[in-house]
């Protein structure tokens, strides 16, 4: 039984109401598919839970939704609150954009409200310092054209400080950090390879290490390294290096990108478009494919440097996450629970890592000592 989000590693709380299930403040669940998630109340993702850990707890979410009066639905989709505050979600048959809709409407607005929330604290306390300050001695160097410059700047603060991204490389001991900045210069590119597309991520060639041992069949192919002069520097001879990803390796990375380059989340307009361009059942492979041409459109410069993530429209950016996250389901639930599984102890294991940071060694011990006597 795992208890922490896939996605931002906080807690997912729990409940005493699904006996067989007792994880979770919300619960998401389809009896005909039989799937069941945990959705995050930090993060408001859905977490797909274990296939050995569903059925009885999906046969209880449906008791236990019957048996409830405080509860809304349409045809197709239903909300009930339950005892306990555990709220649960019942799937019916809705369609893909109603389905979507659902799932990320909350995702992307949660997303959005925080980042506006953030940015009216750094504002509103700007705007102390420009009225208070005086009081106290304080004075502001810039007047009114720094004030007017306020939004733009915590916007770039808060990117800093939360667009930070851990991405697993399977032959890496540590997973390949990308500062915030790395995550902006993200380029989709056309490529020679049977897809037509490839994803050029910025690396630090002293922490981005292919290995030297052969590869087992079946692996999934390395990417290529890149060597670009810096221009400023040309005449020290200093480089950039960028990562060329191809093929599910590069779906893989942009699954770990794409949710912090939409991290100042959307509003329902932009989830409906974004909607709309997922409802032809379109691939992450493909939806990627439609943007690379895009990327090189103009000229030989365009052609060389590919165009960057954040720079596509934003319904698009949003479609291409939304495709991700189902196409990581979809392998999950066609035999790839391993993968599922591996993902769950790791945030699990991160989460305890987080935990444990501040506590000094006799607490710990004290906390054993608590546990050994229940």
């Amino acid at each position: 039984m795992y208890s922490t989000c896939l996605f931002c590693n906080s807690n997912l709380g729990s409940n005493e109401v699904i006996e067989h299930f007792p994880v979770g403040r919300r619960l998401a669940f389809d009896a005909t598919t039989g799937r069941l998630w945990v959705v995050c109340r930090k993060c408001e993702r859905w977490n797909l839970s274990p296939l050995e850990e569903r059925w009885e707890a999906i046969e209880e979410c449906e008791r236990a939704f019957r048996d409830t009066k405080l509860r809304a639905s349409t045809d197709n989709i239903g909300l009930a609150r339950v005892s306990e505050g555990l709220e649960l979600v019942r799937i019916g048959r809705p369609d893909r954009p109603e389905m979507a809709a659902w799932r990320y409407g909350d995702q992307f607005g949660h997303r959005r409200r925080r980042y506006y929330t953030y940015a009216g604290v750094g504002v509103a306390a700007v705007a102390g310092i420009y009225v208070v300050g005086p009081a106290l001695g304080l004075y502001a160097i810039g007047g009114g054209a720094f004030l007017g410059q306020t939004p733009q700047l915590f916007a770039q603060i808060y990117r800093r400080a939360f667009g930070r991204v851990k991405v697993p490389m399977p032959w890496m001991e540590k997973p390949l950090v990308l500062e915030a900045e790395q995550v902006a210069k993200v380029n989709l590119v056309a490529d020679d390879n049977p897809l037509g597309w490839a994803l050029r991520v910025p690396v630090s060639r002293k922490r981005f290490v292919l290995p030297d041992e052969p590869r087992r069949l079946g692996d999934p192919p390395l990417p290529r390294l890149e060597y670009t002069e810096r221009v400023p520097h040309a005449a020290t001879g200093k480089r950039k290096t960028s990562a060329l990803f191809v093929g599910d390796e590069a779906i893989r990375v942009a699954g770990k990108i794409l949710p912090k380059i939409n991290m100042s989340g959307a509003g329902k307009d932009d989830v409906q478009r974004a909607v709309r361009l997922i409802e032809d059942d379109a691939s992450p492979h493909r939806l990627f494919g439609t943007q690379a041409p895009r990327a090189i459109a103009g000229s030989e410069a365009l052609a060389a440097k590919g165009r960057r993530i954040k720079e596509i429209p934003k319904p698009m950016r949003l479609a291409l996450e939304m495709t991700l996250h189902e196409d990581t389901e979809r392998r999950a639930l066609e035999g790839e629970l391993a993968m599922l599984e591996a993902a769950w102890k790791e945030a699990d294991e991160i989460a305890r890592i987080s935990d444990n940071l501040l506590l000094p060694d006799e607490v710990e011990g004290w906390l054993a000592r608590l546990k050994r006597r229940r």
